[in-house]
């Protein structure tokens, strides 16, 4: 406690609440539910020895425990736009495609299924910038010019090339839709990809502002041998960046937890959430990542 005291005087944590802090304020502010850190105490057990428990086991018991329990939405944190030049010609002018998906895939057995996710797919969406490659490396199965992916639970499209601004940066991607393609239609597998990317329709994308909480230390035990615990602080264990998601997310109350589709677990912040101005911590994601 004399060393978590230290980050809160020296504001190197915003309190004793903050989501990265190993305090019982601060797990829940990080969206970690109470039947998660039982499950996590019972697979640990009792022993009168001291001994440390790796982290990612408390991040196993959340998962197992909001599995059937989060509501499923996509969400994009790095968004640039993709243009489907075709989109008007093969989909109609102006024409927005609905789809309809279950919130929660396997619901608990004995609890009604929830009502579903609606959205909608047009000519604009916002994609993950790391999505897109002009030049792409070895292996890469995402955009780039010439190559085909499918828009998860849209179409299929063909990457044909981008456009930059004076800074050399992308900020479109442009692409055409493959006909007949329509997720969840007959023959829409007939054109094989090896890529599927989640998106946010730009008509209906609602802006929401995203902490990206990591682990507070680079070390497992980093005042091991009377290091200077703080030597091995994690200059990335806040990143906070202005993202979208889709709009069957909107109106969440404060402490929901949603698994937002590749990106993993999310909980509206308990103190800075609004329905009209979203914030979601980072509770953890789909897998652990922490030891690669």
């Amino acid at each position: 406690k004399r060393k978590l005291k230290q980050l809160v005087d020296e504001k190197v944590v915003d309190g004793w609440d903050d989501p990265r802090m190993p305090t019982i304020v601060g797990l829940r502010r990080r969206g970690y539910t109470p039947e998660a850190i039982r499950l996590f105490c019972e697979r640990i057990g009792v022993s009168k020895s001291d001994s440390w428990i790796d982290y990612s086991t408390l991040d196993i018991a959340l998962r197992d425990d909001l599995e059937n329990k989060a509501h499923r939405g996509m969400v994009v944190l790095d968004p640039v736009k993709l243009v489907l030049g075709n989109w008007d010609e093969v989909m109609g002018a102006g024409h927005l495609e609905p789809c309809s998906l279950p919130a929660l895939p396997h619901p608990p057995e004995g609890q009604p299924e929830p009502a579903p996710r609606l959205f909608t797919i047009g000519k604009e969406v916002w994609i993950e910038r790391e999505d897109f490659e002009e030049v792409p490396p070895k292996g890469y199965k995402r955009l780039f010019p010439g190559n085909k992916v499918r828009l998860k639970y849209g179409v299929v499209i063909e990457c044909s090339d981008c456009t930059k601004n004076d800074a050399g940066e992308v900020v479109e991607v442009l692409a055409t839709v493959v006909p007949d393609t329509r997720s969840g239609t007959p023959g829409a597998d007939k054109v094989k990809v090896k890529g599927t990317i989640t998106w946010v329709g730009v008509h209906d994308a609602v802006p929401v502002e995203l902490r990206l909480y990591d682990r507070l230390f680079t070390e497992a035990q980093p005042d091991a041998g009377g290091r200077d615990f703080k030597a091995s602080l994690n200059p990335a264990s806040k990143r906070v960046v202005r993202g979208v998601v889709e709009p069957s997310l909107t109106g969440l109350a404060a402490d929901t937890r949603v698994q937002f589709e590749r990106h993993g677990y999310f909980v509206a912040d308990r103190e800075a959430h609004r329905a009209d101005a979203p914030v979601f911590n980072r509770i953890t994601g789909l897998k652990d990542t922490w030891a690669k």
